[in-house]
């Protein structure tokens, strides 16, 4: 893996903002986009028909959040400077093109991993996804945009004022942990594509990819661009060999497919090893306080 400028400066200072900040910004999060989504519920009922075209920008509105959030409470503690500073890190884009291929291929490299380790272990390949590689490229190239709504709130705003108060390997777990609860409410919706899917197999998976992004945006000197990139891949190629149980009604039993559970211990793996990288440098140096210019 090429390194990236500056690697071993870490993530940088982290910004002004203590632990009521955080709650804050979690709580706000969360009324935001549970409110938005149950507001988008209701626009799908037969009695709104006349408003149900308003379903989707609602439903967005709260995709949107944790952005909504960061940047409301950055504007009102730092000011405009303040928010613009906060989405300038969208513009970190000069770093090693391996990290470009890390962020647009580690999920999709891990999912070809599960698919070639059930082949080897049941002798049957399992079900592949039916999405032509170039649409999921194209996907790619538009949803890396989208993508901002969350990552400017959970990777630029609330990973490194965790990483300042409790390190940045622990913080990639919490985070991820919040993250993946965010979700929650999509697991109980009938036209959410998670519905009825296991949630405790959905949090194993999310958080282990928090401590993944939590690296790349370590060692690319806090470029939310590559987290936003990464992201956007975990969602268009993670259905590569999907995992999903059909017919499944039960969110919160442990009822993954084995794709699924494939899916958990091969990312763990991984996740295991960037704690250990993130763990022995911040042992060595205060990466969460450091200020890795020139990336």
């Amino acid at each position: 893996m090429p390194q990236a400028t500056d690697v071993e400066r870490g993530v940088q200072q982290s910004p002004r903002g203590g632990g009521a900040t955080l709650l804050g910004f979690f709580l706000l999060t969360f009324a935001i986009a549970w409110g938005a989504w149950a507001a988008a519920a209701a626009l799908s009922a037969p009695r709104a028909a006349g408003l149900s075209v308003l379903r989707g920008p609602v439903f967005l509105f709260g995709v949107f959040a944790p952005a909504i959030a960061a940047l409301a409470l950055t504007a009102r503690a730092d000011g405009r400077a303040g928010a613009w500073t906060l989405l300038r890190h969208i513009g970190r884009w000069r770093v090693g093109v391996g990290w470009y291929l890390f962020a647009a291929g580690y999920m999709a490299a891990t999912k070809l991993a599960v698919a070639l380790i059930h082949r080897l272990a049941t002798g049957a390949w399992p079900r592949f996804g039916e999405t032509p590689w170039a649409m999921m490229a194209i996907a790619l190239l538009v949803s890396t945009w989208v993508q901002a709504g969350e990552e400017v709130g959970w990777r630029g705003y609330a990973l490194p004022r965790l990483a300042r108060h409790i390190g940045l390997a622990p913080a990639s777990i919490l985070l991820g942990v919040i993250w993946a609860s965010w979700h929650l409410p999509l697991f109980f919706a009938p036209e959410s594509d998670m519905f009825g899917q296991s949630f405790p197999v959905y949090l194993l998976q999310v958080t282990a990819v928090s401590v993944a992004m939590a690296w790349l945006y370590w060692r690319t000197g806090r470029s939310l661009l590559l987290v936003m990139l990464m992201h956007a891949a975990v969602n268009n190629t993670k259905d590569i060999v999907p995992s999903v149980v059909q017919g499944a009604s039960n969110p919160l039993s442990l009822s993954g497919s084995p794709v699924a559970w494939l899916t958990v211990g091969l990312l763990w793996m991984g996740a295991v090893y960037f704690l250990f990288r993130m763990r022995a440098a911040e042992l060595g140096k205060d990466i969460s306080r450091e200020d890795p210019r020139g990336c």
